[in-house]
């Protein structure tokens, strides 16, 4: 349809035309352009004049000869007819194809066309969500978070409202608005929700790594320490093997400088929080495959919430530099309160914000600041997020901070987010040019008091992510014989080899100095010696040993080519000996060969390290027949494996075994 033709003054960038017939804000435009070919472009603004109503329009451009869209270099001419775009031609400038990589957020405005976002460009890039209070911002990152989450991808959300848990109830309320977009309320019972557990008991308890660095230390305290004071820091600490709140507690103790006074009153407060802890929450039980963990805050002092915040990233940032756990997004909420400008002050988590919006794509870790007020938030943070989602926005300050950090933002543009609609986003950074997205319900209930639509989740997995498809992505241990290998060195004819996971931790262990890896099965609790052929080796109980048993087995220890009753006897045992021995035999930690007592080999009682696992964990999709059934908490295995040497760290992981059907 002709809307009419362009007059008066005309530029690469703008133009303007006498509307004939009836034409919107916001309305695309096709012109046809004797060099280009047509030209998509924009109503921005309407003004009447008497029966007279003139559209002013922006210039999209036009798709060139690389498939990219350029603007034109040659104003259009006077008199040129314009069109009301075609759905076909819009899709084809701005590209909005639908397939297995892309986010479905919504419809263009005006338009019944359906908004897919290319996931993998979204992923790549960090997001900044913005908006005024109540503009709907966590409604937004909640449809964002379902298509993240319809993907499987590992999901780590800092919640200070407590917003976030209603994305485990479905959105029966909106049922008939979904179905106009060809969907249907959705849960997901893949939602672990973190916090303190005193305040909220349907939460699990969170607990933080006791385990710390010593400028951790000196970071967290409630108040700056002079330089003498972390003289004697240091000082106490330079001897400690582990440093925790208690050792440290326990070492300024001994000193006789006064000043260690309100060095102990920060550490006891620190202490006194129980926020630390030997058995924290493991990292790879945060973050896993399939997995949306929320940090809960709501009710936390906001002191508290920036140490928690604070030691989290941190954990989580170097573990996922060692590949220790799998890439994964982070969505921050209210992010002015956590990384605020500088001008605001700083807070014990703005340093390790900045780091992960700097670095965190080069490692695979994703980042989603949503704030209410930009101006606020730090502004190396938000030059960082390439990617924005912009909704209502009315104050100065904040407009202003919004046009000095986005791209392609022009004075039409910052007035228009001033007047947009609830529901309405601006979209830049992911597509060629910005875009204005009506939001879709969402298919989750809404736990905000806000009822909007729009924002987005993004990640930030270079290199490391390229491929974010509806897979599974599971740290996994792999044996070095592949299954080509199998079928080659085969006697006999393999009808079929089934890829079967077992549930294991993999222990970073420390016995006299030496650091080594024991692997674990979660199904038996047994320690696995031999990947390739999947051999174990059990942990003995020495709980429910008696003094006389166990000294019989450190005498077996001693006796590598066994030993007889006499030997014992020899010893100083009793004469009495052979029921004792036979009790051992029926627990199984001996055996009798030919009158001679041997330690069993089913069990490890001494040097562990030679029972080391030197395979590293690996995260990869991967395609399985069977996954073995988790019978053994992580904690309790660590319990166990503790009585005989120290457990420095722990990871989650499954270890691939090959099961042949001859």
């Amino acid at each position: 349809m002709i809307l009419g033709k362009i007059f008066g003054k005309i530029s690469t960038n703008n133009f303007k035309f006498v509307a004939t017939h009836e034409t919107k804000k916001f309305e695309y435009l096709q012109v046809y352009h004797k060099v280009y070919g047509y030209v998509l472009s924009q109503v921005i603004d309407l003004v009447r004049e008497e029966d007279t109503t003139l559209a002013n329009c922006s210039v999209i451009g036009y798709k060139d000869e690389n498939n990219k869209i350029k603007g034109i270099r040659i104003p259009f001419e006077p008199e040129t007819e314009v069109l009301r775009a075609e759905d076909e031609f819009i899709k084809e400038i701005i590209r909005l194809e639908e397939d297995k990589k892309s986010a479905f957020v919504g419809r263009l405005e005006g338009r019944d066309i359906d908004i897919h976002i290319d996931l993998n460009k979204l992923l790549t890039k960090h997001v900044a969500i913005l908006a005024k209070s109540g503009a709907g911002k966590s409604y937004t990152v909640g449809v964002l978070l379902e298509e993240i989450m319809d993907r499987k991808i590992p999901l780590l959300i800092i919640d200070p409202h407590g917003e976030y848990s209603e994305l485990k109830e479905p959105n029966n309320d909106e049922k008939q608005k979904l179905e106009s977009y060809g969907l249907e309320p959705k849960s997901y019972s893949n939602i672990k929700e973190y916090g303190d557990s005193n305040l909220n008991s349907n939460l699990r308890h969170l607990i933080l790594n006791n385990s710390l660095l010593p400028e951790e230390v000196t970071h967290l305290m409630p108040s700056k320490p002079s330089g003498t004071q972390i003289g004697l820091l240091y000082s106490a600490i330079k001897h400690l093997d582990t440093i925790n709140f208690i050792n440290i507690l326990f070492e300024l103790e001994k000193e006789e400088n006064n000043a260690k006074w309100a060095l102990i009153n920060n550490l006891e407060y620190l202490k006194n929080l129980e926020l630390f802890g030997e058995n924290y929450t493991n990292h790879n039980e945060l973050i896993q495959s399939n997995n949306c963990s929320i940090i809960n805050l709501k009710g936390i002092p906001p002191d508290v919430q920036e140490i928690i915040v604070y030691k989290l990233l941190k954990d989580l940032f170097e573990k996922r530099k060692q590949n220790k756990i799998p890439p994964f997004f982070t969505v921050i909420e209210e992010a002015h309160n956590y990384c605020p400008e500088r001008s605001f002050g700083e807070t014990k988590c703005s340093k390790i914000i900045r780091t992960v919006a700097s670095e965190g794509r080069k490692f695979g870790m994703g980042l989603c600041v949503v704030s209410q007020r930009p101006a606020r938030v730090d502004k190396s943070v938000l030059s960082q997020c390439t990617t924005q989602l912009i909704l209502k926005v009315t104050n100065p300050n904040d407009l202003k901070s919004i046009t000095g950090s986005v791209e392609g933002i022009t004075s039409e543009s910052e007035q228009e987010i001033q007047n947009l609609p609830i529901g309405t986003s601006m979209v830049t950074g992911v597509t060629d040019t910005p875009l204005f997205v009506n939001i879709r319900p969402r298919k989750t209930k809404h736990g905000g008091v806000a009822v909007d639509i729009l924002e987005e989740s993004s990640v930030v997995f270079e290199d490391k992510i390229a491929d974010f498809e509806s897979q599974d992505l599971l740290p996994i241990i792999t044996p070095r014989t592949s299954l080509n290998d199998l079928k080659i060195m085969s006697q006999e004819e393999i009808k079929q080899i089934n890829n079967v996971l077992i549930p294991c931790v993999l222990f970073l262990c420390k016995n006299q100095n030496q650091e080594f890896n024991i692997l674990m099965d979660k199904t038996t609790g047994e320690i696995v010696v031999d990947i390739e052929d999947y051999k174990t080796k059990k942990l003995p109980s020495l709980a429910g040993l008696s003094k006389n048993e166990i000294g019989v087995l450190r005498f077996a220890h001693t006796q590598k080519k066994g030993f007889l009753e006499e030997d014992l006897i020899k010893k100083g045992a009793s004469l009495d000996i052979t029921s004792l021995l036979d009790e051992l035999i029926k627990k199984k930690l001996l055996i009798i060969d030919e009158n001679k007592y041997f330690l069993s080999e089913d069990y490890i009682f001494s040097n562990l390290s030679k029972h080391a696992c030197f395979e590293k964990i690996n995260y990869v999709n991967i395609d399985y027949n069977k996954l073995s059934e988790e019978k053994l908490r992580t904690d309790n295995l660590k319990e166990k494996l503790s009585k005989f040497c120290s457990v420095e760290d722990q990871n989650e992981c499954y270890l691939l075994r090959y099961e042949i059907i001859r």
